[in-house]
């Protein structure tokens, strides 16, 4: 008898229901949309009951496909940092605040200077920022006092849907590692840290590790699903160490370019040793004993859509991509700053927006195209670097997302970073992180990396080409210029605008 697995990804847009089989095969997928609220500026936010609208509606949908009595675990994935703060009845106190929302700023450079940066930094394994859980609980307890009231627990965007599918308060560490709370080093809660945001723990979820049991389906919530009650339910992991699952990054020596909407590169540790200027992130892996060196730009191909939209609405991006090949390498020395949303890392500012430096006469269109496609691969080149930083020199990354569709964003890509790239058999990302976890977790197979070596397979390998190589390595010096000689402009816009 066939055994499925299904992966739940709630995400900012959508939550999605992916089944696979025990070869990886997927057998079904649907997804329902999310709705945002952006009340103010730098605002974000979400009702957490859409979230289980969306779930419970995509599963219905693929539970109609396969029986129920084959799942043999759910695995759980979703955005990141979202706080979602319950009353002693489950219920939503307030809007979900989400990891994009950048209201927090102050809480977190008061924390930052009461712990104090480095010790601070040695605890969490990153910087503290606004997108961060932690120091949203203090802004709610600053300026929403009524509903701070109310609080008797907080949970991240996935692990809702969790409790809404088994009763049980629990998250995994990979995903908690983005509440500021937790001790990254040691994969547990820290007192040092709750004490300092002075957070009851009691509102604070169970910690497991990704591939572990920890809890079950419930009679409800299986009247709402078409799932069999008492089905298992991994940890799982946030978007970004289930993508990495996803993308098979399961061992040291690996490196992952993510290049959607945001691009991350992901890349695995065996021991606790973050970037020692605060310039990546590093949080507990998916898998025990490890961590997750992980740095992200907040706008990646979300760039090259922006130039889409508002540039060329009405052509494709198979025009796009011929434009982009018309151009010679380096866009004729127009360089773009892809920091349309902020910036994470290298360069942790919200302040940051997006230029396009050095148009002369001879630039038109096309050009404007293609440097989008490289300036969003030198930012991706940042996130490379800083793995280098710390020792993680991979001979080669696979590569997905956008710039993995487009044959001249790839291959320019792979010229920049300098190593050869490669595509793997599936596009499904966190969910299907999320599924091969809910796999591991029933016994399907051993550990992570024996399901990825089964599921997860190179496509294509593109090389890069040594006159791309030189000519790129020439320019990069010159875009990573660009944030330090902006920066300043960057704070003034933002003075203007009263941000």
């Amino acid at each position: 008898m066939s055994r499925y697995f299904i992966g739940i990804d709630v995400s900012t847009t959508a939550s999605k229901a992916l089944v696979i089989d025990e070869q990886g095969t997927v057998v079904a997928s649907k997804s329902h949309p999310h709705d945002l609220s952006t009340p103010r500026p730098l605002w974000s936010e979400q009702d957490p009951e859409n979230w289980w609208q969306a779930a419970s509606a995509s599963l219905r949908e693929v539970m109609k496909q396969i029986p129920a009595d084959q799942v043999a675990a759910v695995g759980l994935t979703g955005q990141m940092h979202g706080l979602t703060p319950l009353d002693k009845d489950g219920k939503p106190v307030r809007p979900a605040i989400l990891w994009n929302d950048q209201r927090s700023g102050a809480q977190c450079a008061a924390i930052t200077e009461k712990i104090g940066a480095r010790r601070l930094y040695k605890l969490i394994g990153s910087i503290l920022l606004p997108g961060f859980t932690a120091p949203k609980i203090m802004w709610v307890r600053q300026n929403e006092p009524d509903a701070y009231a109310r609080i008797a627990h907080v949970l991240l965007p996935k692990d809702y849907v969790r409790y809404r599918l088994s009763g049980a308060f629990v998250a995994d560490v990979a995903d908690a590692s983005g509440f500021g709370l937790m001790d990254i080093g040691t994969r547990a809660w820290n007192d040092e840290l709750i004490a300092a945001y002075d957070i009851p723990r009691a509102w604070l979820p169970n910690l497991c590790e990704s591939p572990d049991v920890c809890a079950y389906v419930s009679e409800e919530a299986a009247a709402q699903t078409g799932l069999k009650a008492g089905t298992p339910i991994v940890g799982g992991a946030g978007d970004q160490p289930a993508a990495a699952i996803g993308m098979g990054v399961v061992d040291e020596g690996m490196a992952s370019l993510a290049i959607g909407t945001s691009g991350v590169a992901h890349a695995i540790a065996k021991r606790y040793a973050p970037e020692p200027d605060g310039r990546l992130h590093t949080f507990c892996g998916p898998m025990a004993g490890t961590w997750l060196h992980m740095g992200v730009m907040l706008s990646a191909a979300g760039g090259l859509r922006w130039v889409h939209d508002e540039f060329t609405p009405g052509q494709s991006y198979d025009d796009l991509n011929r434009m982009a090949e018309s151009v010679p390498r380096g866009s004729l020395g127009l360089l773009f700053a892809p920091y349309l949303t902020g910036e994470r890392n290298p360069h942790p500012d919200p302040f940051a927006r997006g230029a396009f430096v050095g148009f002369t006469l001879r630039h038109g269109l096309a050009h404007l195209v293609r440097s989008a496609m490289e300036g969003i691969a030198y930012g991706m080149r940042d996130q490379l670097e800083l793995l280098r930083s710390l020792g993680v020199n991979p001979a080669e990354a696979v590569v997905t997302g956008g710039a993995a569709n487009s044959t001249v964003w790839r291959q320019l890509t792979t010229d920049i970073m300098g190593i050869p790239l490669y595509t793997i058999n599936t596009n499904e990302g966190s969910a299907f992180g999320a599924a091969i976890l809910a796999a591991v977790g029933a016994g399907a197979y051993p550990d992570v990396p024996a399901a990825c070596a089964q599921m997860v397979r190179k496509v294509d390998v593109i090389q890069p080409d040594p006159a791309g190589v030189a000519e790129y390595a020439r320019l990069y010096p010159a875009f990573q210029g660009l944030y330090p000689a902006l920066k300043e402009t960057y704070s003034a816009l933002a003075r203007f605008e009263g941000l």
